[in-house]
């Protein structure tokens, strides 16, 4: 029998059922514009997405690793590069880059150069203080954790404030480590 080897994010885009981009781009902005109706805080709004991000992320990684065939990344470093190249790439069609590591390699830029939740966006004035793409930080943030990584996830650049790319800090705040509810012995 072969060994399990990791799926392109392209092969594993190729191969996952999908919604229509339009429809989910339109449905995630309807979400985000009622959020913002209902909390009327953009700040509220942004840690709304954020944690929504973190529940979806903690579900979607089994699912990843399913359909991804990616055995267990043995450090952050490779757990960067396979988010930025597999898993964007497997539920949103792009990919990312890794980058701007620091001098201990506990934190890293992922550099998204198109993002198809922004299509058809534009944030008015009073917006302005609005992550749109807060979900995804939390995506990252939950999915990480419940692979023994806790992290930070922050927005450097958006398009969508004028900046010229997509750009997520993540900075490993400690590997978790794993804790089995049962001993071998009952």
């Amino acid at each position: 029998m072969a060994p399990l080897v990791p799926r392109s994010g392209d092969a594993v885009f190729a191969s996952v059922e999908r919604v229509n981009a339009e429809l989910f781009t339109l449905t995630y902005g309807a979400m985000v514009r009622q959020l913002l109706t209902d909390l009327e805080e953009v700040e509220e709004v942004n840690k709304q997405l954020d944690q929504m991000g973190y529940n979806i992320g903690i579900r979607l990684i089994d699912e990843f690793l399913a359909k991804s065939n990616v055995s267990r990344c043995v450090d952050f470093k490779e757990s960067a590069d396979v988010i930025a190249k597999v898993g964007f790439k497997m539920f949103l069609g792009v990919t990312a880059t890794v980058t701007n590591w620091d001098a201990d390699g506990t934190s890293c830029s992922l550099v998204l150069e198109d993002n198809p939740l922004v299509d058809f966006v534009e944030l008015p004035d009073t917006c302005q203080g609005l992550y749109y793409c807060n979900v995804l930080s939390g995506v990252i943030r939950g999915a990480l954790e419940m692979v023994s990584m806790k992290t930070e996830v922050t927005w450097v650049r958006d398009m969508l404030r004028g900046d010229d790319a997509y750009e997520l800090r993540v900075k490993l705040l400690k590997q978790i480590p794993e804790e089995y509810p049962y001993k071998d012995d009952e």
